[in-house]
């Protein structure tokens, strides 16, 4: 594997390569310090991710019922 990108980065994290390509990123990993503080960065970020809320505040919820509301009643004067 010749420069790896963030895409083949993420793609590692998520257990999406194939056999070579986790053992290439594996050893460029582990000869690039660089490249392993990058492989740290991303996995930190896909675990503060999932640790988010998944679920949107209800306000927002109102407001997009809201204007469907409006918008819909509007659709059906015309």
């Amino acid at each position: 594997m010749s420069v790896l990108t963030t895409e083949d980065l993420l793609l590692y994290l998520y257990q999406e390569t194939s056999a070579e390509e986790t053992r290439n990123i594996e050893e460029a990993v582990g000869n690039d310090w660089e490249l392993k503080e990058k492989l740290d960065v991303l996995k930190s970020s896909l675990h503060t991710l999932d640790k988010m809320i998944e679920s949107p505040r209800p306000q927002s919820v109102l407001a997009i019922l809201n204007y469907a509301k409006a918008t819909t009643s509007i659709e059906h004067n015309l």
